[in-house]
């Protein structure tokens, strides 16, 4: 037991550390390639901050345990709304002016709604996960034109403020692109096999260990990073932070695990927890609609999550 909790804590810090140093690897290389700023944030960034989700649930979904993969990826977007947006507008209210992310929010509804469909009839087949991954392309792609169009867009502006601070030499970037991705798989994998012994010991479902434990841990670098931009009054970044990795962990993250290994998705993954993200989601438009998202919004969020977590562990046991 002892040994699991340790390699959870380990897993999780070098997690964090390794997503960090890739996204920073990653988005210094891009530019010094010529990438824009927008094409750079919501496609490089955008990926690195999801790769921790990615490679958890991949490499569980590889060794035989698909509800920690499904767990991570639902249980991720519930944590980017309601424990990190919430957290972040108390810090400081989130003003939105980006019209790239008032475009991207309807893709995130509608991915949500894919979501739902697919696992109302409680499996994952490979041809649902090809279909998520096909619509993640079409997103991609949409994001790479988005990028290459330098619209001048609020958005666009944040970024590259944000990647001008952040300059390195191409040797360093490309140094921590390949070191921060190879620590990424490895604390992934040291945090699942923590994660799967913490489920056995206490005779939980991996499915909960994955909404919560894993879930709060692959989705502490959009934590750091949007509080931080929240900060420095970068609040498109730290919105398109959430959406950007809801929108992987939704479509990318659940399509390679399904593609890896189809697998079952009991009756209360879609009356529990995809009713929450879908509810989190409508929120989260309605908030954005008013182009700020305040303290009271943010104690809303959070409430939310504090709610919802509880409820999940009452019923855990």
């Amino acid at each position: 037991m002892s040994e699991a909790v340790l390699a959870i804590l380990v897993g999780l810090a070098l997690l964090v550390w390794s997503a960090d140093r890739f996204v920073d690897g990653a988005a210094a290389v891009a530019r010094h390639f010529g990438m824009s700023p927008l094409l750079i944030g919501m496609v490089i960034v955008g990926f690195g901050t999801s790769a921790p989700e990615m490679t958890v649930s991949v490499l569980a979904a590889a060794q035989g345990n698909p509800g920690i993969a499904l767990g991570n990826a639902y249980g991720s977007n519930i944590a980017n709304i309601a424990l990190i947006l919430g957290l972040t507008a108390l810090v400081s209210p989130i003003v939105v002016h980006s019209r790239v992310l008032e475009r991207e929010l309807p893709l995130l509804m509608a991915a949500t709604v894919l979501a739902a469909w697919q696992v109302w009839d409680g499996e994952i087949s490979r041809i649902d996960a090809a279909v998520l991954l096909l619509v993640f392309a079409a997103v991609m792609g949409w994001s790479i034109w988005q990028g290459m169009r330098g619209t001048g867009d609020a958005l666009e502006q944040e970024f590259e403020q944000a990647l001008s601070v952040q300059a390195m030499p191409l040797r360093v970037a490309l140094f921590w692109l390949g070191a921060g991705l190879v620590m990424l798989i490895a604390s992934s994998q040291i945090l699942v096999w923590g994660a799967v012994e913490i489920a056995r010991a206490f005779g939980i479902s991996d499915l909960v260990i994955g909404l919560t434990i894993v879930a709060v841990g692959t989705s502490l670098p959009e934590l750091a990073s949007s509080i931080i931009a929240s900060r420095k009054g970068e609040h498109d970044i730290a919105l398109g932070n959430v959406l950007g990795s809801n929108l992987f962990n939704t479509l990318a993250v659940v399509g390679l695990a399904g593609v890896i290994t189809p697998f079952s998705a009991g009756p209360e993954v879609f009356s529990r927890d995809m009713m929450v993200v879908a509810a989190l989601t409508i929120s989260l438009w309605i908030f954005s609609r008013k182009f700020r998202i305040g303290r009271i919004a943010g104690g809303m969020l959070l409430l939310s999550y504090v709610a919802y977590t509880s409820w999940l562990l009452l019923t855990a046991f």
